[in-house]
Protein backbone atom coordinates (compact mmCIF):
# COMPACT_ATOMS: atom_id res chain seq x y z
CA UNK A 1 0.00 0.00 0.00
CA UNK A 2 1.18 3.25 -0.84
CA UNK A 3 0.20 6.56 0.76
CA UNK A 4 -0.50 9.90 -1.55
CA UNK A 5 1.41 12.80 -0.26
CA UNK A 6 0.05 15.11 2.14
CA UNK A 7 -2.34 12.13 2.70
CA UNK A 8 -2.90 10.45 6.55
CA UNK A 9 -1.03 6.44 6.61
CA UNK A 10 -2.86 6.54 10.10
CA UNK A 11 -4.40 3.01 9.08
CA UNK A 12 -4.74 -0.14 10.35
CA UNK A 13 -2.91 -2.03 7.25
CA UNK A 14 -2.58 -5.44 9.15
CA UNK A 15 -6.71 -5.25 9.45
CA UNK A 16 -7.45 -4.15 6.14
CA UNK A 17 -4.78 -6.54 4.54
CA UNK A 18 -6.49 -9.48 6.44
CA UNK A 19 -9.73 -8.57 5.77
CA UNK A 20 -8.55 -8.77 1.74
CA UNK A 21 -7.17 -11.96 2.29
CA UNK A 22 -10.20 -13.28 3.76
CA UNK A 23 -12.00 -11.95 0.59
CA UNK A 24 -9.88 -13.79 -1.35
CA UNK A 25 -9.46 -16.71 0.50
CA UNK A 26 -13.52 -17.38 0.21
CA UNK A 27 -13.82 -16.42 -3.05
CA UNK A 28 -10.62 -17.23 -5.30
CA UNK A 29 -12.21 -16.76 -8.31
CA UNK A 30 -12.01 -12.80 -7.41
CA UNK A 31 -8.29 -13.02 -6.54
CA UNK A 32 -6.62 -11.31 -9.13
CA UNK A 33 -8.99 -8.29 -9.26
CA UNK A 34 -8.66 -7.78 -5.53
CA UNK A 35 -5.21 -8.16 -5.35
CA UNK A 36 -4.86 -5.66 -8.44
CA UNK A 37 -6.14 -2.89 -6.35
CA UNK A 38 -3.05 -0.36 -4.86
CA UNK A 39 -4.06 1.26 -1.73
CA UNK A 40 -4.16 4.99 -0.93
CA UNK A 41 -4.93 6.06 2.56
CA UNK A 42 -7.00 9.25 3.09
CA UNK A 43 -9.45 11.13 5.04
CA UNK A 44 -10.77 12.32 2.16
CA UNK A 45 -13.40 9.63 1.70
CA UNK A 46 -15.58 8.71 3.25
CA UNK A 47 -15.54 4.96 3.21
CA UNK A 48 -13.76 3.29 0.76
CA UNK A 49 -13.57 3.78 -3.26
CA UNK A 50 -12.06 3.46 -6.88
CA UNK A 51 -10.69 5.35 -9.47
CA UNK A 52 -10.41 3.75 -13.19
CA UNK A 53 -6.97 2.77 -12.42
CA UNK A 54 -7.99 0.31 -9.97
CA UNK A 55 -6.45 2.24 -7.20
CA UNK A 56 -8.69 2.02 -3.90
CA UNK A 57 -8.73 5.35 -1.63
CA UNK A 58 -9.59 3.98 2.20
CA UNK A 59 -10.38 5.82 5.11
CA UNK A 60 -8.53 5.16 8.02
CA UNK A 61 -11.48 6.00 10.42
CA UNK A 62 -13.32 3.59 8.13
CA UNK A 63 -11.38 0.54 8.81
CA UNK A 64 -10.96 1.11 12.46
CA UNK A 65 -14.66 1.23 13.08
CA UNK A 66 -15.74 -1.62 10.65
CA UNK A 67 -15.21 -5.34 11.37
CA UNK A 68 -13.20 -7.53 9.20
CA UNK A 69 -16.49 -9.56 7.76
CA UNK A 70 -17.43 -6.06 6.56
CA UNK A 71 -14.31 -5.03 5.25
CA UNK A 72 -14.18 -8.12 3.24
CA UNK A 73 -17.09 -7.35 1.85
CA UNK A 74 -16.61 -3.96 0.86
CA UNK A 75 -12.84 -5.15 -0.62
CA UNK A 76 -15.50 -7.38 -3.14
CA UNK A 77 -17.70 -4.87 -3.46
CA UNK A 78 -15.26 -2.13 -4.99
CA UNK A 79 -13.45 -4.64 -6.96
CA UNK A 80 -16.75 -5.37 -8.81
CA UNK A 81 -17.46 -1.94 -9.56
CA UNK A 82 -14.22 -2.18 -11.46
CA UNK A 83 -14.54 -5.33 -12.98
CA UNK A 84 -17.90 -4.70 -14.50
CA UNK A 85 -16.55 -1.63 -16.22
CA UNK A 86 -19.13 0.59 -14.36
CA UNK A 87 -17.14 4.08 -15.03
CA UNK A 88 -17.03 3.09 -18.34
CA UNK A 89 -20.54 2.00 -19.04
CA UNK A 90 -21.42 5.59 -17.32
CA UNK A 91 -19.60 6.68 -19.82
CA UNK A 92 -21.83 5.75 -21.92
CA UNK A 93 -25.13 7.16 -20.69
CA UNK A 94 -27.44 10.41 -20.97
CA UNK A 95 -25.48 13.45 -20.27
CA UNK A 96 -28.52 14.26 -17.60
CA UNK A 97 -27.64 10.45 -15.84
CA UNK A 98 -23.72 11.30 -15.93
CA UNK A 99 -23.84 14.64 -13.63
CA UNK A 100 -26.22 12.68 -10.94
CA UNK A 101 -23.66 10.42 -10.41
CA UNK A 102 -24.71 9.60 -6.58
CA UNK A 103 -28.17 8.10 -8.14
CA UNK A 104 -25.73 5.98 -10.83
CA UNK A 105 -23.78 5.27 -8.05
CA UNK A 106 -26.93 3.74 -6.16
CA UNK A 107 -28.04 2.04 -9.03
CA UNK A 108 -24.25 0.08 -9.31
CA UNK A 109 -24.93 -0.29 -5.80
CA UNK A 110 -27.64 -2.56 -6.59
CA UNK A 111 -26.37 -4.07 -9.47
CA UNK A 112 -23.42 -5.13 -7.21
CA UNK A 113 -24.98 -5.70 -3.60
CA UNK A 114 -27.92 -8.13 -4.36
CA UNK A 115 -25.04 -10.60 -5.66
CA UNK A 116 -23.33 -10.12 -2.65
CA UNK A 117 -25.56 -10.81 0.09
CA UNK A 118 -26.89 -14.11 -2.33
CA UNK A 119 -23.36 -15.10 -1.77
CA UNK A 120 -22.98 -14.65 2.08
CA UNK A 121 -21.19 -11.70 2.13
CA UNK A 122 -21.75 -9.32 5.28
CA UNK A 123 -22.13 -5.63 3.95
CA UNK A 124 -22.00 -2.13 6.53
CA UNK A 125 -25.28 -0.85 7.61
CA UNK A 126 -27.04 1.08 5.17
CA UNK A 127 -25.78 -0.25 2.08
CA UNK A 128 -28.21 0.10 -1.29
CA UNK A 129 -30.04 -2.56 -2.79
CA UNK A 130 -32.69 -3.01 -4.80
CA UNK A 131 -35.55 -3.78 -1.99
CA UNK A 132 -34.93 -0.60 -0.71
CA UNK A 133 -36.54 1.12 -3.82
CA UNK A 134 -38.99 -2.26 -4.05
CA UNK A 135 -37.11 -2.84 -7.23
CA UNK A 136 -36.50 -6.86 -8.45
CA UNK A 137 -33.12 -8.39 -7.92
CA UNK A 138 -30.77 -9.74 -11.12
CA UNK A 139 -30.91 -6.68 -12.94
CA UNK A 140 -28.07 -4.34 -14.34
CA UNK A 141 -27.49 -0.67 -12.80
CA UNK A 142 -29.14 0.80 -16.01
CA UNK A 143 -32.60 -0.81 -15.51
CA UNK A 144 -32.22 0.13 -11.74
CA UNK A 145 -31.30 3.77 -12.76
CA UNK A 146 -34.68 5.03 -13.13
CA UNK A 147 -36.47 3.51 -10.28
CA UNK A 148 -33.54 5.08 -7.79
CA UNK A 149 -34.91 8.51 -5.85
CA UNK A 150 -33.43 11.71 -6.77
CA UNK A 151 -32.67 12.58 -3.34
CA UNK A 152 -31.25 9.68 -1.63
CA UNK A 153 -28.25 10.04 0.64
CA UNK A 154 -25.04 7.75 -0.05
CA UNK A 155 -21.41 6.63 -0.19
CA UNK A 156 -19.18 8.06 -3.02
CA UNK A 157 -17.82 5.01 -4.52
CA UNK A 158 -15.60 7.11 -6.98
CA UNK A 159 -14.89 7.50 -10.41
CA UNK A 160 -14.16 3.87 -10.90
CA UNK A 161 -17.86 3.75 -10.04
CA UNK A 162 -19.76 6.27 -11.24
CA UNK A 163 -17.25 7.89 -14.06
CA UNK A 164 -16.87 11.18 -12.50
CA UNK A 165 -13.45 12.05 -11.36
CA UNK A 166 -13.98 12.87 -7.16
CA UNK A 167 -12.09 15.31 -4.92
CA UNK A 168 -9.41 12.65 -3.77
CA UNK A 169 -8.62 11.57 -7.30
CA UNK A 170 -4.63 11.08 -7.70
CA UNK A 171 -4.88 11.78 -11.55
CA UNK A 172 -2.25 10.37 -13.97
CA UNK A 173 1.04 10.67 -12.80
CA UNK A 174 1.02 10.54 -8.97
CA UNK A 175 3.47 8.09 -8.20
CA UNK A 176 0.95 5.47 -6.97
CA UNK A 177 0.67 2.26 -9.01
CA UNK A 178 -2.33 2.01 -10.94
CA UNK A 179 -3.61 -0.57 -13.78
CA UNK A 180 -3.81 0.61 -17.54
CA UNK A 181 -7.37 -0.55 -19.88
CA UNK A 182 -5.31 -3.48 -21.40
CA UNK A 183 -4.12 -4.67 -18.31
CA UNK A 184 -7.17 -3.77 -16.81
CA UNK A 185 -9.27 -6.25 -19.54
CA UNK A 186 -6.97 -8.79 -18.88
CA UNK A 187 -7.77 -8.80 -15.72
CA UNK A 188 -11.58 -9.51 -16.46
CA UNK A 189 -10.97 -11.87 -18.55
CA UNK A 190 -8.95 -13.82 -16.16
CA UNK A 191 -11.05 -13.18 -13.26
CA UNK A 192 -14.62 -14.58 -15.91
CA UNK A 193 -12.63 -17.94 -16.85
CA UNK A 194 -12.41 -18.41 -13.35
CA UNK A 195 -15.49 -18.35 -12.53
CA UNK A 196 -16.21 -20.12 -15.18
CA UNK A 197 -14.18 -22.86 -13.38
CA UNK A 198 -15.57 -22.41 -10.07
CA UNK A 199 -18.83 -23.15 -11.42
CA UNK A 200 -18.27 -26.18 -13.55
CA UNK A 201 -16.33 -27.60 -10.21
CA UNK A 202 -18.70 -26.24 -7.44
CA UNK A 203 -21.77 -24.80 -9.15
CA UNK A 204 -22.36 -22.70 -6.62
CA UNK A 205 -22.26 -18.88 -7.92
CA UNK A 206 -24.37 -16.07 -7.58
CA UNK A 207 -26.72 -15.52 -11.07
CA UNK A 208 -25.13 -12.06 -11.76
CA UNK A 209 -21.26 -12.99 -11.13
CA UNK A 210 -22.44 -16.30 -13.97
CA UNK A 211 -24.12 -13.66 -16.45
CA UNK A 212 -21.34 -11.57 -16.26
CA UNK A 213 -18.88 -14.03 -16.85
CA UNK A 214 -20.67 -15.26 -19.79
CA UNK A 215 -21.23 -11.60 -21.53
CA UNK A 216 -17.02 -11.25 -20.51
CA UNK A 217 -16.30 -14.72 -22.00
CA UNK A 218 -18.81 -14.43 -24.93
CA UNK A 219 -19.91 -11.45 -25.43
CA UNK A 220 -23.49 -10.65 -26.86
CA UNK A 221 -23.06 -8.18 -30.19
CA UNK A 222 -26.08 -6.31 -30.60
CA UNK A 223 -26.95 -6.87 -33.93
CA UNK A 224 -29.28 -4.18 -34.44
CA UNK A 225 -26.64 -1.75 -33.92
CA UNK A 226 -24.10 -3.49 -36.03
CA UNK A 227 -26.10 -3.33 -39.09
CA UNK A 228 -27.87 -0.24 -38.72
CA UNK A 229 -23.22 1.32 -38.42
CA UNK A 230 -23.13 -0.96 -41.45
CA UNK A 231 -25.82 0.03 -43.48
CA UNK A 232 -25.22 4.13 -42.40
CA UNK A 233 -21.55 4.15 -43.29
CA UNK A 234 -22.31 2.35 -46.52
CA UNK A 235 -24.57 5.28 -47.36
CA UNK A 236 -22.25 7.55 -46.24
CA UNK A 237 -19.48 6.00 -48.56
CA UNK A 238 -21.64 5.98 -51.38
CA UNK A 239 -23.40 9.30 -50.95
CA UNK A 240 -20.00 11.43 -51.13
CA UNK A 241 -19.06 14.17 -52.93
CA UNK A 242 -17.99 12.15 -55.64
CA UNK A 243 -19.74 13.93 -58.55
CA UNK A 244 -19.29 17.54 -60.09
CA UNK A 245 -22.05 19.28 -61.56
CA UNK A 246 -22.71 22.57 -63.39
CA UNK A 247 -25.48 23.45 -62.11
CA UNK A 248 -26.32 27.27 -61.56
CA UNK A 249 -25.62 28.41 -58.26
CA UNK A 250 -28.52 29.88 -55.91
CA UNK A 251 -28.76 33.89 -56.73
CA UNK A 252 -28.39 35.03 -53.63
CA UNK A 253 -24.10 32.95 -53.63
CA UNK A 254 -21.84 35.68 -53.25
CA UNK A 255 -19.45 34.20 -54.96
CA UNK A 256 -18.65 35.21 -58.71
CA UNK A 257 -21.77 37.77 -58.70
CA UNK A 258 -23.75 34.58 -60.08
CA UNK A 259 -21.72 35.79 -63.33
CA UNK A 260 -20.10 32.81 -63.78
CA UNK A 261 -20.44 28.62 -62.86
CA UNK A 262 -17.36 26.63 -61.64
CA UNK A 263 -18.17 22.94 -61.32
CA UNK A 264 -18.63 21.71 -57.69
CA UNK A 265 -19.02 18.92 -55.99
CA UNK A 266 -23.10 17.54 -55.37
CA UNK A 267 -23.50 15.02 -52.96
CA UNK A 268 -26.14 12.74 -54.56
CA UNK A 269 -28.05 9.90 -52.97
CA UNK A 270 -27.36 6.53 -53.33
CA UNK A 271 -29.80 3.41 -54.47
CA UNK A 272 -30.22 0.70 -52.50
CA UNK A 273 -30.75 -2.98 -53.24
CA UNK A 274 -32.02 -5.13 -50.29
CA UNK A 275 -32.46 -9.17 -52.06
CA UNK A 276 -33.88 -11.09 -49.42
CA UNK A 277 -33.40 -14.71 -48.98
CA UNK A 278 -37.22 -16.26 -49.17
CA UNK A 279 -35.97 -19.95 -49.59
CA UNK A 280 -38.43 -22.15 -47.18
CA UNK A 281 -35.25 -22.15 -44.52
CA UNK A 282 -35.70 -18.44 -43.22
CA UNK A 283 -37.41 -17.66 -40.46
CA UNK A 284 -40.22 -14.68 -40.65
CA UNK A 285 -39.68 -13.03 -37.72
CA UNK A 286 -36.08 -12.74 -37.75
CA UNK A 287 -36.32 -11.88 -41.38
CA UNK A 288 -38.79 -8.83 -40.19
CA UNK A 289 -36.45 -7.43 -37.68
CA UNK A 290 -33.69 -7.60 -40.24
CA UNK A 291 -35.85 -5.53 -43.12
CA UNK A 292 -37.24 -3.22 -40.09
CA UNK A 293 -33.86 -2.00 -39.12
CA UNK A 294 -32.58 -1.55 -42.71
CA UNK A 295 -35.53 0.13 -43.99
CA UNK A 296 -35.19 1.95 -40.64
CA UNK A 297 -31.32 3.67 -41.32
CA UNK A 298 -32.02 3.95 -44.69
CA UNK A 299 -35.25 6.44 -43.84
CA UNK A 300 -32.90 7.92 -41.38
CA UNK A 301 -29.93 8.92 -43.91
CA UNK A 302 -32.85 10.19 -46.19
CA UNK A 303 -32.47 7.24 -48.55
CA UNK A 304 -36.08 6.49 -49.78
CA UNK A 305 -38.85 6.31 -52.14
CA UNK A 306 -37.99 4.96 -55.62
CA UNK A 307 -34.25 4.61 -54.27
CA UNK A 308 -34.53 1.41 -52.33
CA UNK A 309 -35.51 -1.96 -54.23
CA UNK A 310 -36.69 -5.42 -52.51
CA UNK A 311 -35.37 -8.55 -54.05
CA UNK A 312 -36.95 -11.35 -52.76
CA UNK A 313 -34.93 -14.38 -54.41
CA UNK A 314 -34.70 -18.27 -53.49
CA UNK A 315 -32.73 -19.93 -56.56
CA UNK A 316 -34.10 -16.93 -58.61
CA UNK A 317 -35.40 -13.36 -58.26
CA UNK A 318 -38.84 -13.93 -57.50
CA UNK A 319 -40.12 -10.31 -57.30
CA UNK A 320 -38.93 -7.00 -57.66
CA UNK A 321 -40.74 -4.72 -55.73
CA UNK A 322 -40.44 -1.36 -53.67
CA UNK A 323 -41.56 -1.96 -50.49
CA UNK A 324 -42.64 -0.13 -47.40
CA UNK A 325 -43.04 -3.22 -44.98
CA UNK A 326 -41.79 -7.00 -44.58
CA UNK A 327 -45.37 -8.00 -45.22
CA UNK A 328 -45.62 -7.00 -48.88
CA UNK A 329 -42.25 -9.17 -49.28
CA UNK A 330 -44.15 -12.52 -50.57
CA UNK A 331 -41.86 -15.53 -49.13
CA UNK A 332 -41.95 -17.64 -51.57
CA UNK A 333 -40.63 -20.96 -50.19
CA UNK A 334 -39.75 -24.40 -52.17
CA UNK A 335 -37.15 -23.59 -53.99
CA UNK A 336 -32.91 -23.59 -53.64
CA UNK A 337 -31.19 -20.77 -52.04
CA UNK A 338 -28.73 -18.28 -54.25
CA UNK A 339 -28.04 -14.98 -53.51
CA UNK A 340 -25.71 -14.41 -56.42
CA UNK A 341 -28.35 -14.74 -59.01
CA UNK A 342 -30.46 -11.48 -57.28
CA UNK A 343 -27.13 -9.76 -56.83
CA UNK A 344 -26.47 -9.75 -60.99
CA UNK A 345 -30.06 -8.80 -60.56
CA UNK A 346 -29.67 -5.83 -58.53
CA UNK A 347 -26.62 -4.84 -60.44
CA UNK A 348 -27.91 -4.91 -63.93
CA UNK A 349 -31.07 -2.03 -63.11
CA UNK A 350 -31.16 0.46 -65.16
CA UNK A 351 -29.87 2.43 -62.96
CA UNK A 352 -27.79 0.01 -60.59
CA UNK A 353 -27.77 0.01 -56.83
CA UNK A 354 -24.61 1.58 -55.11
CA UNK A 355 -25.48 -0.37 -51.66
CA UNK A 356 -26.47 -4.34 -51.54
CA UNK A 357 -27.80 -5.53 -48.50
CA UNK A 358 -28.66 -9.34 -48.43
CA UNK A 359 -30.82 -10.49 -45.67
CA UNK A 360 -29.87 -14.87 -45.53
CA UNK A 361 -29.32 -17.85 -43.72
CA UNK A 362 -25.70 -17.98 -45.69
CA UNK A 363 -26.93 -21.56 -47.19
CA UNK A 364 -26.10 -19.83 -50.82
CA UNK A 365 -23.91 -19.72 -53.83
CA UNK A 366 -22.10 -15.85 -53.58
CA UNK A 367 -20.43 -14.55 -56.53
CA UNK A 368 -16.88 -15.38 -57.47
CA UNK A 369 -15.18 -12.06 -57.35
CA UNK A 370 -16.17 -8.66 -55.58
CA UNK A 371 -19.25 -6.44 -57.12
CA UNK A 372 -19.10 -3.50 -58.08
CA UNK A 373 -20.72 -1.74 -54.86
CA UNK A 374 -20.68 -1.86 -51.64
CA UNK A 375 -22.17 -5.14 -50.07
CA UNK A 376 -23.57 -5.72 -46.58
CA UNK A 377 -24.67 -9.31 -45.81
CA UNK A 378 -27.19 -9.96 -42.43
CA UNK A 379 -26.84 -13.39 -41.78
CA UNK A 380 -29.67 -14.48 -39.80
CA UNK A 381 -28.55 -17.94 -37.86
CA UNK A 382 -26.08 -18.75 -35.05
CA UNK A 383 -24.77 -21.08 -37.83
CA UNK A 384 -24.62 -19.42 -40.50
CA UNK A 385 -21.92 -19.91 -42.98
CA UNK A 386 -19.46 -16.77 -43.51
CA UNK A 387 -19.86 -14.68 -47.04
CA UNK A 388 -17.14 -14.21 -49.41
CA UNK A 389 -14.34 -12.00 -47.15
CA UNK A 390 -14.85 -8.84 -49.24
CA UNK A 391 -18.65 -8.57 -47.31
CA UNK A 392 -19.16 -6.61 -44.54
CA UNK A 393 -20.66 -9.19 -42.80
CA UNK A 394 -23.41 -8.76 -39.19
CA UNK A 395 -24.64 -11.91 -37.91
CA UNK A 396 -28.42 -11.59 -36.30
CA UNK A 397 -29.06 -14.44 -33.94
CA UNK A 398 -32.55 -16.53 -34.50
CA UNK A 399 -33.64 -18.65 -37.35
CA UNK A 400 -32.64 -22.12 -38.32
Amino acid sequence: MTAAPGRTGALDRAKLLAARYKAAEARPYLASALYALSVVPTEQVPTMAVDRHWRCYVSPAFVEATGVEELAGVWVHEAAHLLRDHHGRADRLPAADQRDRLRVNIAQDCEINDDLLADGLRLPEGRAEPGLFGLATGRLFEEYLPGVPATCPHADCGSGAHGVPSPWDLGEGAGVTGVGPVEAEALRRRTAQAIRAHQRSRGTLPAGWRRWAEEVLEPAVDWRKALTGAVREAAAWAGGAVDYTYRRPSRRTPALGGRVVLPSLRRPLPRVAIVVDTSGSMGEDDLAAALAEVRGVLREVGVGGNRVAVLACDADVQAVARVTAVDQVELAGGGGTDMAVGIRTALAAPEPPSIVVVLTDGYTPWPPEPVSCRLVVALIGQDAPEPPPWAETVRIPGGR
